[in-house]
């Protein structure tokens, strides 16, 4: 095992407790035939990255049989650690060059018509990463004209060189998930900024694109932090959001403080269109890029 490549934990042990009915998910085996083993095959078979697999997602196979499937671009190595996050934490290795191609073919030979693609934080690269997804924004454009394409990218330290190379890549839609609400950032996520993320979103938005942001509710937010996070959100531009429910990804990650039953979410739901959202997704088990294609329109 790589000794720089660490998962995200937090000092305590935390028993994960037993999901409640609507958080159990039908367990797909695959065939060989099948969707979901072709898309295994084939990020296996080039040595591609999934946030599926890296963050645990309890969707994986539900997506990957409906042969769709988030790209995790610049490794599998994230320079922060965030206490709900189970994608691992370390020094990353040098990019590799050859991945954006390597994305692109999977693109191609999937046949995907919405791709979506993400990356870790790249703290140690002057720009980071978003070259690194303009590259490979260009060559699905270059390989699958008609191919729609989301990004789901890091907040770049705010820098505007760096998103501008994303920009002029003109993907279809821009995420950047809020994740959680301000109050809770120091705790869940202390190498990140709230207000920062804040800014990367109007910056977004303000050049004319799609602008989608997500929250994930369970972390012990009340309904005052959800609100006041929900105005914001929509005050820098945003008009996607999708609110999901924090799985705890193991015993040494942040304690899963409420499982929210699903009309929770459905009352979220109808208070984000409230406020003026245009595409709302809000349930226990929705995630930044779950159905992404459903939405694109």
């Amino acid at each position: 095992m790589n000794p720089l490549k660490k998962k995200a934990r937090t000092k305590e042990i935390h028993p994960i407790p037993s999901h409640p009915a609507w958080m159990k998910v039908k367990v797909q085996f695959p065939t060989d035939d099948d969707a979901l083993s072709k898309v295994r095959s084939d990020v296996s078979s080039k040595k591609l990255n999934t946030v599926c697999e890296s963050a645990s997602c309890p969707n994986l196979n539900h997506c990957w049989s409906r042969k769709t499937a988030t790209y995790m671009l610049s490794g599998d190595i994230c320079t922060r650690r965030c206490h709900y996050c189970d994608v691992a934490f370390g020094k990353p290795g040098a990019l590799d060059t050859e991945e954006p191609r390597r994305v692109a073919e999977s693109v191609l030979e999937l046949g995907l018509k919405h791709v979506v693609l993400t990356a870790v934080n790249r703290d140690d690269l002057k720009d980071g990463g978003a070259l690194h997804f303009a590259e490979t924004i260009r060559l699905i454009r270059e390989l699958r004209p008609e191919c729609g394409i989301e990004v789901l990218i890091p907040d770049f330290k705010a820098k505007p060189e760096s998103l501008e190379l994303l920009f002029e890549a003109k993907p279809n839609i821009i995420n950047h998930n809020i994740e959680t609400v301000k109050r809770l950032f120091p705790t869940i996520a202390p190498q990140k900024n709230y207000e920062r993320s804040l800014e990367v979103l109007r910056m977004i938005s303000t050049r004319g694109f799609k602008t989608k942001s997500g929250l994930i509710l369970g972390l012990g937010e009340s309904d005052e932090d959800v609100e006041s996070c929900l105005m914001d959100l929509h005050g820098a531009g945003v008009r996607m959001l999708t609110i999901g429910q924090y799985l705890q990804p193991s015993p040494t990650h942040f304690p899963v403080q409420a499982y929210l039953p699903p009309e929770v979410f459905e009352k979220w739901k109808e208070r984000a269109y409230q406020i003026g959202f245009k595409i709302v997704a809000s349930s226990p088990l929705v995630r930044s890029s779950y159905h992404a294609d459903e939405y694109v329109d």
